[in-house]
């Protein structure tokens, strides 16, 4: 108890304040259920009083709950098939036949699965609801684009701010108002009216709103099984059309049936038909006594049981017997055309006659003719293609065999030719008599097989067949069965019939009969006469069934053929001409008697044609034994009349006779035929056949000694022996097993239920039936062909248990009508309890030595002890209670018994107290197998008690006393043993763990079912005792509470759940009304009502007791959601979670969707029972891992990573920071969208939406008190859970339900299917054989939807983007009426500031999401309510919200909804009223900043709307009576005027939208203009940084952002003296010269004091740090590493002074990350390239002559650029654009006016040598840039290039007005330098730029060989045009004239010394780098370079005399010191790239 009461503990502090935030909820790793309730107790103190019908209709079940009903059997036929009338039947046939004929006994529950159908209804849903308009999915009228005009961009940022060139009075209309929008002076008036509005319209059923989930988990469904039918494989029909030959002589008849080549079967009994003329069928009249409609048939029904690709089908044609060989009859037909039918008239007519004599005589007889066969699945597979491609609803494959017919020569099948829509045959003739068996026609198919072609020796006769194929979905009119009986539908007309083809599958069927069917087949096979000396040569045999030995003992039981009658008295085997030993092929059907004695029997009689006096007999008793006979048979012929009584024996064993009997081949076999049996009445299997004898030997009238077979059983060992059978049950074959299931358990149930008098003893058989169920549930279990359920249940059984097992009505078995046994009967109690100790030991020792458990150790585990305690226990308690059981005769006459007062169950024996006993003390592998397929015992146990409850209820038995303490007990014990072995395999034996969840899921439907048997308190312990005994197991944590979750979830889905919870006695309407003195109440003084309101909310002790299997669940649900992760893998602690929360889900759901809970009254006590589920999500909160995105900028989100949940971004620091309630905190929360990420989006969406539901039923005032009185700590959760549930149903839009909503739909369809399915008909009727049998869908049946949609309609997605609209509007609506409620309670509590921020947090996240035209007017309209309630508290204290507010409220002002447009402008104009007293200065500051930061930002802005919009909010102010005589009118005018102003820069940036450097221009100016504002110059620095940062050009972004930074402190330092601040923007100068622009304007122009000036939310310390923050992204993104350190320098002495050492380890962290990227990428970085970019032309307006140089991304080439702003500026000028080549200067005078040019030139950065002292770096080399030079090449003759003597070079350098990087992407130039280089400096530069590269190649730690060689091949190349040699010709080879060239000259020698050393220096570190194949290249490299330097040698050496004169002696080492003097005094003039 002291671990159940801390459980409670730490489940009920959520309200306390203290421990909501030190505890981290942490379960026991065992925790205990409580003590639940007695509930019949409590039900029935409770319906006593109060209102007696309410009580009753919620409290208790209702009277007809359980229904035991007889539910007749649908028969396809129009009556049963049963045997005729008038004949006694044995007991067998008479069990078979009313097996099959009994209705069904099914049990059902009246309520049972309502909660689950209104699922279904979900597809017309969307007729119901009404369309929610989304700004997102309409699209907005396109505002014309004007083309860019180029003139606006004067330079004039001097205008002012309310300078406007728009009137907003002219030209505009104003939207219409909002009605009423002051109406209300009282606060309670309005929001009564708000309430009003918000609840009109709403739709009831949120869950009907939700997509259902596809869960694997939905272990409550539990499958009806199919209801047992007789088996049908795919069906297809055939119809014969017609039968033609070239000519048309002789009656023709067609035999056709299905072959299975693989399988060398025959798979289908025989189909005749003829297409005879009535000419034709005149000739057999007088063999024709009648023709019976049932044989007119020229269709039949075959069914394939299992396609394969090797089924033909086999069309024999035959014709009346006539004289000669087949191959002569067949001449005719194959020499005679039907072309020539004129010429041949006289032999036709012959043939004729000829026919017509024959048929007279031998019309009787029939000889082979032809046949032909085509392969089927072919002909089904073309025609489904053809119907594919052609549309067509029907399925024809229409077969012509355009018979080339095998004569009895063969009827062919080639592979059938399509001929038009018709299959073309080849008819083979049966030429040789001799080959017509069915090997031979086997042998034939493989050759046709194999060869697909006819080989040639087989003659065909040419003809045609024609043949329509279809598949059969429902059955056709006019169809009659395999037994002749009409089918349903029967057909009003007189059709003509089809028939329904028997088929004989090619392998097993496991299908138990369900049909009475007794069919007989005898095949005659073989005849050899061969040694007979006798004339009979044309053979035919005579079939008769007889029923004795006189001829008139013939029974007319044969079936007929074509057009004759439908059973015949005696069948004619065809004549084969001439053939002493023929072969048949018919095949003979008979419909066996019910009735069979040992003088039935088949009469053979055997004729040679031609003289009929002569006649030879055989025969074959149909039973032997007792047994049918079947199965292959060679029986001998007798040459004389058979002898008397010959019947009763078989011809082989017949005894000596008097006269003998004459022999044919001295009594050997010569006859050979085949007999099969198609019955539902024959075993055909010993095992069953003896079991089923015995049991009816003992129902009395059986004759002893009993004949079993060949054995003779005396009465006294009947006993033995029927134990014998029983346990042989099992050893069955599976399929006769499976055939005869039911009457085999059926019997089985009744020895288990009836004691047995044998032998005027009584037998107990009960424990070996017992044993032998269990076997044989085993065995099925076992078997790999048999089909399960998801939930492990054998398909058989299950069907076995729903539809056909009842109790045995036995009369022995009840009373007689005055109360007393019947005298004969002794009463009869079952085995004893006397041995039960032993059994306990028994069973103890059979589960250790278990063979199927070997790894249990010995004895003495705990698990064991555990078994061995439940078992021990027991046997005392019956020992103690009841004496002893033992199986003993009691003698009625001792103890006569009246029941005449009381109705003790306990008088009889009842089936399941029996069931119950036998599962307890069974033992071994029985017990085993008892345990493992509980479910089998479980349901079999329900269903006998229900029967029993059912009989009771009939006599008003209270629920109490239905069943007897002794049956309670062993119901304990079994659940007890249950429950331990699932423990011990869960502790032990982890991969049986999916055996333990079957188990534990049969289990609990176990429990389930006996909430509606029995008394439910007593249940309720079992589950108590279920908890408690596996918590008291070592099981991991997510384990056990997985398996306990789906225990519960079962339990709960009880369709009682809510009266077994007793939902309706929770305090719903705790005050029992709202009380009006709620108000007045101070909250400090917590009243014990107030206690009491809380503790709703809380899981307590008293909760769980009371409601105890919400209780349970709940708890469950807790301990996963607080699970923590160590020990266990965090996706299993999720899987678990999700199993918890979709457990939860579900319940909710079926509450909502179920009819008993529809109105609100009910709905309200239901909500109220889950108030602690509210408390859990609430506390849940902390446990739960949320990931925070950045908000999408906008509303209108369509498509983009952002909407997938899976793409969420985790967002910065700072902002992580800001949420958790950092002091820095700048930023609202509402800039953030939370996606919950639990274990997945949907599982989050589930508990939130169960969430929502209670809080949309709950009772108002209920809500309102709890949030109250609730902690402000628990509060903010609240809220914090509302915005997660508005992000979390937001909808998505129109555009991505294109791939969002498809998968959904396309799971909510399979999930439909899917439960549809399973509440129907477990799982589906269709394709019922193969899913038993293996499971794969079937080819035929899957034709007609094998291409079923895979696609999605237009129509589906607007029905699904509707149905989520109006989930996101009501689930948002929710939030919204739990806001309200919150507020309304606000007066009373104390900290109502922070409460009302919370909640206009939550609103301001609404505004931000994708929101309907419904849910925006109620939002708006909360809001006014806020502000008018609250306005001065939030201008006051919120001004942060308020700041968001203008923005948003200016947002949906812009939209193009006119809806909106008018809410958002109401609220506006009233946040301005309402402020105009106190903050109307601020709320103008922060509208403004408001709008400009949103045109800054936003592209789909639309100016037009929000100037409408300024155009209402002033015609508000003018029709404001109230307000005219204040200035409130003109100040609303000014700051209209103002937005107007901004609004015009809108336009001009939307002409730039193309051009971004323009467009950045116009911003920089914007903000320039705002220079004396900071708040606005701040906005449209960070509009600047938003584009800059949508471009990727993060560095200017970083920029903007160190600019706002640096206003930020300018301002901050006026206000605020602190060390640790910057001391304004001079701080900022070492990350950029460029800041210094933000020093602010002197203070007497602008005072930071002043009301609404720079009182924006980044004017604070934090503000300036998150800033910083956002630039250190930026830099890093931009890869400028060292500018992260700069900024840091800033950011680290505030953090430091603030103490936040978790932000200081975060930016030491971030400074660690930037300095090892340097070190990694150092010289890999690609910084900017730069263009100089001149305008030239008078269209360009004021940029004509400017230049510019523009910064592009690192590698980006002329072409690029050029190409770029060509395509823009041809849109402004169209063909009057050219673009300038060159980089010369520009003459003015030769450009055409008209024209507009632009140059572009490639710049590089350009330094002093001073510079390059101090910029080392690469970085530094890029940084601060503001001087670049470019060079143009050119001769004096004016051509760009010429000779190297004169080719001169201008170098022109630029400085731009700031430095790059800015804030900006071009500069304008300011300054121009140029000078020229003669052709000899020209040469001297490209000398030292080729050594310099030489040495940087050469000295490379690494060097690359290539670029070694390359740069080798470029110096000492033998062919280097223009190469270093003609440049040494060109200038050293003779001394200059002019003296001013001399240094130059000495210059040039100096540097070609030096290159050719660097030269050396190369072609040895090549020969290092190369491989041995390059050997001769570096021959050729050695040589090459030698003769360079020998060439090059007298020119180096050649020095001009003037320049070296000695001043003094030379000292040895001057040379040197002179050369490197020189080189360093000539590297000034260098002035090249870097």
């Amino acid at each position: 108890h002291s671990l159940t009461h801390t459980l409670s503990l730490s489940l009920t502090h959520s309200h306390t304040h203290s421990l909501s935030h030190t505890l981290t909820l942490r379960f026991p790793q065992s925790y205990d259920a409580v003590e639940p309730l007695d509930l019949e107790e409590f039900l029935m103190s409770q319906l006593q009083g109060g209102d007696a019908a309410l009580m009753r209709e919620l409290g208790d079940f209702p009277d007809d709950d359980l229904e035991v009903e007889h539910v007749e059997k649908e028969c396809r036929t129009i009556r049963h098939s049963v045997p005729d009338e008038g004949v006694e039947l044995d007991f067998h046939v008479r069990d078979c036949v009313q097996s099959y004929t009994q209705p069904w006994l099914m049990v059902s529950r009246r309520c049972q699965g309502d909660g689950w159908s209104a699922y279904s209804e979900r597809a017309s849903l969307h007729k119901t609801l009404q369309k929610q308009t989304f700004e997102s999915d309409l699209q907005p009228e396109k505002p014309e684009t004007r083309s860019p005009s180029l003139a606006v961009l004067s330079d004039d940022s001097g205008r002012t701010l309310t300078s406007s060139d728009f009137d907003l009075r002219s030209g505009l209309t104003p939207d219409p108002r909002v009605d009423g929008l002051l109406r209300f002076s009282n606060h309670d008036d309005l929001d009564r009216f708000n309430l009003e509005a918000r609840q009109g319209n709403r739709h009831a059923d949120l869950f009907a709103l939700y997509p259902p989930t596809d869960e694997d988990d939905a272990v409550e469904i539990r499958p009806i099984p199919d209801c047992p039918k007789e088996h049908m494989g795919d069906r297809i029909i055939i119809r014969c059309q017609a039968i033609r030959f070239e000519i048309d002589v002789e009656p023709l008849f067609a035999t056709l049936a299905l072959y299975d080549l693989r399988e060398k079967k025959k798979i289908s009994e025989n189909f005749y038909c003829d297409l005879n003329s009535d000419q034709f069928k005149g000739f057999l009249k007088p063999h024709t006594p009648q023709t019976d409609h049932s044989t007119l048939s020229r269709a039949a029904i075959f069914s394939i049981t299992y396609p394969s690709p090797d089924i033909y089908l086999v069309i024999k044609i035959e014709k009346v017997l006539q004289q000669g060989e087949i191959s002569d009859c067949a001449e005719p037909y194959m020499v005679m055309k039907e072309s020539d039918s004129a010429k041949n008239k006289e032999k036709l007519e012959k043939l004729r006659s000829q026919s017509e004599t024959f048929c007279q005589r031998l019309g009787r007889y029939r000889m082979p003719f032809a046949w032909a066969t085509v392969n089927i699945m072919n002909v089904i597979s073309t025609a489904t293609l053809d119907r594919d491609t052609s549309d067509s609803d029907s399925l024809n494959g229409q077969c012509v065999c355009r018979a080339s017919m095998i004569s009895w020569f063969t009827l062919d099948l080639m592979s059938p030719r399509l001929v038009g829509s018709y299959l073309t045959f080849t008819l083979l003739s049966f030429s040789e008599g001799d080959r017509l068996s069915d090997e031979d026609l086997f042998k034939f198919l493989a050759d046709i097989k194999k060869f697909s072609s006819l080989q040639r020796r087989i003659k065909t006769i040419s003809g045609m067949i024609k043949l329509d194929v279809t598949p059969v979905h429902d059955n056709p009119m006019a169809c009659l069965s395999a037994e002749l009986i009409p089918v349903k539908p029967v057909a009003e007309k007189n059709l003509r019939p089809i028939k329904e083809v028997l088929e004989f599958p090619s392998s097993e069927v496991y299908v138990p009969h369900s049909t009475y069917r007794n069919l007989f087949y005898v095949y005659p096979q073989r005849l050899n006469f061969v040694n007979r000396l006798t004339s009979a040569r044309n053979i035919t045999i005579k079939i008769q069934f007889m029923s004795g030995e006189d001829p008139s003992c013939v029974l007319p039981v044969i079936f007929g053929k074509s057009n004759g009658p439908e059973f015949v008295q005696e069948v004619y085997t065809p004549v084969t001409y001439h053939n002493k030993s023929p072969d048949f092929y018919e095949e003979v059907k008979i419909a066996l008697p019910a009735r069979l004695t040992e003088r039935h029997h088949l009469l053979f009689t055997f004729y040679h044609i031609s003289c009929q006096q002569k006649q030879n007999q055989t025969w074959l008793p149909i039973l032997s034994c007792d047994r049918l006979q079947t199965g292959q048979y060679c029986l001998p012929i007798a040459l004389d009349r058979l002898p008397v009584n010959y019947s009763l024996h078989s011809p082989e064993k017949i005894p000596p006779q008097v006269p003998p009997v004459r022999w044919m081949e001295s009594h050997k076999g010569v006859f050979n035929l085949e007999i099969q049996a198609v019955s539902s009445v024959h075993t055909q299997d010993n095992h069953l056949e003896r079991f089923f004898t015995l049991c009816h030997a003992l129902k009395g009238g059986a004759m002893f000694p009993l004949r079993v077979r060949e054995e003779k059983i005396p009465e006294n060992k009947l006993e033995h022996e029927l134990k014998l059978s029983i346990i042989s049950l099992p050893s069955s074959r599976l399929e006769p097993l499976v055939l005869y299931l039911h009457l085999v358990l059926d019997q089985l149930f009744t020895l288990i239920m009836q004691p047995m008098v044998i032998a005027g003893q009584i037998a107990n058989l009960a424990q070996i039936a017992f044993e032998s169920v269990v076997s044989i549930v085993n065995s099925l279990h076992n078997s790999q062909e048999l089909a399960r359920d998801q939930q492990g249940r054998n398909g058989l059984l299950a069907t076995y248990l729903y539809w056909v097992f009842r109790l045995a009505d036995s009369p022995r078995d009840l009373l007689n009508t005055d109360g007393v046994l019947p005298p004969t009967e002794g009463r009869y109690s079952t085995m004893g309890r006397a041995s039960a100790s032993t059994v306990g030991a028994m069973l103890l020792q059979s589960r250790l030595r278990s063979s199927s458990n070997p790894d249990i150790p010995a004895p003495h585990s705990a698990e064991d002890t555990e078994v061995k305690n439940i078992l021990s226990a027991k046997v005392l308690i019956h020992m103690q209670s009841r004496g002893c059981r033992m199986s003993t005769y009691v003698d009625s006459s001792s103890h006569p018994q009246r029941s005449t007062g009381g109705t003790r169950p306990s008088n009889r024996k009842q089936f399941h107290e029996e069931l119950a006993l036998q599962m307890v003390v069974s033992t071994g592998v029985c017990r085993e197998n008892v345990y493992k397929y509980a479910w089998f015992f479980f349901e079999l146990l329900v269903k006998s008690m229900a029967q029993h409850v059912s009989q009771l209820e009939k006599q008003d038995v209270p629920r109490r006393s239905r069943f007897s303490d002794r049956f309670k007990d062993d119901i304990a014990t079994i659940v007890s043993v249950v429950t331990a072995e699932m423990g011990t395999i869960l502790v032990k034996q982890q991969k049986e763990m999916e055996q333990a969840e079957k188990v534990n899921i049969s289990l609990a439907f176990f429990l389930y079912d006996l909430l509606s048997l029995m008394d439910r308190g007593f249940v309720f312990i079992l589950v108590k005792n279920y908890c408690n005994q596996m918590s008291a197991k070592s099981i991991s944590m997510p384990t056990m509470i997985g398996i306990r979750l789906e225990f519960l979830r079962i339990l709960c889905s009880h369709e009682h759940y809510l009266n077994l919870s007793l939902y309706f006695s929770s305090p719903a309407s705790a005050p029992a009304s709202p009380c009006p003195s709620i108000s007045s109440q101070s909250s400090s003084s917590c009243s014990f009502q107030e206690q009491r309101i809380l503790g709703l909310f809380d899981l307590s002790q008293e909760f769980k007791q009371q409601h105890y299997l919400t209780g349970l669940l709940l708890t469950e649900l807790s301990a996963a959601l607080d699970m923590e992760s160590e020990g266990s893998v965090d996706t299993h602690r999720g899987k678990v979670q999700m199993k918890a929360i979709n457990a939860t889900y579900s319940l909710l759901c079926a509450h909502d969707l179920d009819q008993r809970c529809a109105q609100p009254e009910v709905r309200a006590k239901v909500a109220t029972l889950y108030l602690p589920l509210v408390g859990i999500i609430i506390d849940s909160i902390n446990y739960l891992d949320f990931t925070v995105s950045e908000a999408r900028g906008g509303k209108n989100k369509t498509g983009g990573s952002d909407e997938d949940p899976d793409n969420v971004t985790p967002i910065n620091q700072s902002i992580a920071m800001a949420i958790a309630g950092n002091p820095f905190n700048t930023l609202a929360r509402n800039a953030l969208s939370i996606t919950l990420s639990l274990s997945s989006l949907p599982t989050s969406r589930n508990l939130l939406l169960c969430f929502l539901w209670v809080m949309k039923n709950a009772e108002r005032s209920l809500i309102q008190r709890w949030t109250v009185d609730m902690p402000s700590a628990q509060l903010n959760r609240l809220l914090e859970l509302l915005t997660i549930c508005v992000s979390c149903f937001e909808y998505r839009g129109k555009q991505s339900s294109d791939k969002v909503s498809t998968q959904a739909l396309q799971k909510s369809q399979q999930a439909k299917m899917q439960l549809e399915d399973s509440l129907l008909r477990g799982i589906g009727a269709r394709g019922e054989m193969m899913r038993r049998v293996g499971g794969q869908s079937h080819p035929l049946l899957s034709l007609s939807g094998q291409n079923y949609r895979s696609y999605i309609t237009k129509a589906e997605l607007d029905q699904e983007a509707l149905i989520s609209g109006n989930l996101a509007t009501e689930s948002n609506l929710i939030v919204l009426d739990l806001l309200e409620t919150i507020v309304q309670a606000v007066p009373l509590a104390d900290c109502k500031d922070s409460v009302v921020g919370g909640v206009l947090r939550v609103l301001l996240h609404c505004l931000t999401c994708n929101q309907s035209t419904t849910f925006l007017s109620h939002c708006f309209s909360t809001l006014r309510a806020l502000i008018v309630k609250f306005g001065d508290l939030l201008f006051e204290e919120e001004a942060e919200q308020c700041a968001d507010l203008c923005q948003k409220v200016l947002q949906y002002c812009s939209s193009h909804e006119g809806g909106n447009r008018s809410q958002a402008c109401a609220t506006l104009y009233l946040i301005m009223r309402c402020s105009f007293s106190s903050n109307f200065s601020r709320v103008k500051m922060q509208v403004t900043m408001s709008l400009a930061s949103l045109v800054g930002k936003s592209d789909d802005f639309h100016e037009e709307y929000l100037r409408r919009s300024l155009r209402t909010i002033l015609a508000y102010a003018e029709e404001d009576t109230e307000m005219q005589n204040t200035p409130l009118p003109s100040q609303v005018d000014e700051l209209l005027r103002n937005l107007n102003s901004i609004l015009s820069d809108t336009v001009k940036m939307r002409e730039f939208q193309e051009d971004p450097e323009m467009l950045m221009d116009l911003m920089y100016r914007i903000a320039k203009g705002y220079q004396t504002s900071p708040d606005l110059r701040l906005t449209w620095l960070q509009n600047m940084a938003e584009k800059h940062k949508n471009r990727k050009c993060f560095t200017e972004s970083a920029m903007c952002l160190v600019h706002a930074a640096a206003l930020v402190a300018e301002y901050l330092s006026m206000l605020e003296d602190h060390k640790y601040l910057p001391v304004g923007s001079v701080t900022f100068q070492n990350i950029s010269p460029n800041v210094l622009e933000e020093s602010a304007v002197s203070d007497d122009v602008l005072s930071p004091d002043e009301d609404g000036v720079c009182s924006g939310r980044y004017f604070t310390t934090g503000g300036l740090v998150v800033l910083l923050e956002q630039a250190v992204e930026l830099f890093s993104q931009g890869g400028l590493y060292e500018a992260v350190n700069e900024v840091y320098k800033i950011v680290m002495p505030i953090l430091e002074a603030h103490r936040d050492f978790r932000e200081l380890g975060s930016a030491h962290h971030k400074l660690q990350r930037a300095f090892d990227n340097i070190i990694q990428k150092g010289h890999k970085r690609m910084f900017g390239t730069y263009f100089r970019v001149g305008f030239y032309g008078a269209k360009f307006g004021d940029l004509d002559e400017r230049e510019f140089v523009y910064k592009e991304p690192g590698i980006t080439h002329l072409p690029e650029i050029s190409h770029r702003l060509e395509n823009f500026y041809s849109q402004c000028f169209g063909d009057a654009l050219e673009m300038i080549k060159d980089s010369k200067d520009i003459d003015r005078s030769k450009l055409d006016a008209n024209k507009a040019y632009i140059q572009i030139t490639y710049v590089e950065p350009f330094f002093d040598d001073y510079e390059m002292k101090n910029r080392l770096t690469n970085f530094e080399k890029n940084f601060n840039l503001r001087r670049f030079m470019y060079t143009t090449p050119f001769t004096k003759a004016g051509r760009p290039r010429g000779e190297l003597n004169e080719q001169y070079k201008r170098k022109t350098i630029l400085t731009t007005m700031h430095a790059f990087p800015y804030v900006k992407t071009r500069i304008n130039v300011i300054q121009k330098e140029e000078f020229d280089l003669t052709p000899i400096e020209v040469a001297i530069e490209d000398m030292q730029k080729k050594t310099r590269e030489l040495a940087v190649a050469t000295h490379r730690e690494q060097p690359d060989a290539k670029m070694l060689q390359m740069l080798l091949q470029g110096s000492v190349g033998a062919t280097v045009n223009q190469g270093p040699l003609e440049v040494a010709q060109v200038f050293l080879n003779e001394i200059p004239a002019d003296p001013k060239l001399f240094r130059h000259h000495n210059k040039l020698r100096l540097c070609f010394k030096e290159f050719i050393m660097r030269c050396g220096e190369a072609v040895e570190k090549n020969k290092h780098l190369i491989t041995m194949d390059q050997k001769e290249y570096q021959q050729e490299l050695k040589k090459n370079y030698n003769r360079l330097r020998e060439n090059l040698r007298p020119m180096l050496e050649r020095k001009i005399p003037e320049l070296y004169k000695p001043i003094i002696k030379p000292r040895p080492n001057f040379t040197r010191a002179k050369y490197l003097h020189t080189n360093c005094e000539t590297a000034f003039g260098n002035r090249q790239k870097k």
